[in-house]
């Protein structure tokens, strides 16, 4: 067995680690991010697109959404706070009674209060969930034109 000579020093581990192959790889990563990076398009989405209403609603209904959820309903006379269960009667009654009257008048008269639009309008601080509750009250009631109010920032 052959013997093994020791020059003077002992055999230890080695406790460092060599960082140059490490910073080159990072490197190298960089600089193909930073190629890739303007490739690489963002996803775009195309929105939907309305034309403009021939002429201006007679008569806007306007639905008011305060911070804690509660509803005011206002016409051009008067507004009201009520429920969401009693809201949808309550723009039905004010659609039809802004034509004339739902059951004697004319046709043009009658059509004309079904062309009343409904805006909901909401406070900054509100809830999705209770404008998303009014919406949907509106629509199963069949409020045919509903809309959101908001406010224009140039």
């Amino acid at each position: 067995m052959p013997a093994v000579l020791h020059r003077g020093r002992s055999r230890r581990a080695i406790n460092e680690i060599n960082m140059v192959p490490f910073i080159d790889v990072m490197l190298v990563l960089l600089i193909i991010f930073m190629v890739t990076a303007p490739l690489i398009t963002p996803s775009l989405i195309q929105l939907p697109s309305v034309g403009k209403a021939e002429r201006a609603p007679d008569q806007i209904i306007q639905v008011l959404v305060g911070k804690d959820g509660e509803l005011d309903l206002k016409t051009k006379d008067q507004t009201t706070r009520m429920n969401l269960e009693a809201l949808a009667a309550a723009v039905l009654r004010a659609q039809t009674g802004s034509g004339g009257t739902p059951s004697g008048g004319s046709g043009a008269a009658a059509s004309a209060g079904k062309d009343a639009a409904v805006v909901i309008s909401a406070d900054k601080g509100t809830r999705y969930e209770h404008v998303v509750r009014v919406m949907d009250t509106l629509q199963r009631a069949g409020v045919a034109r509903v809309g959101l109010s908001v406010q224009v920032v140039n």
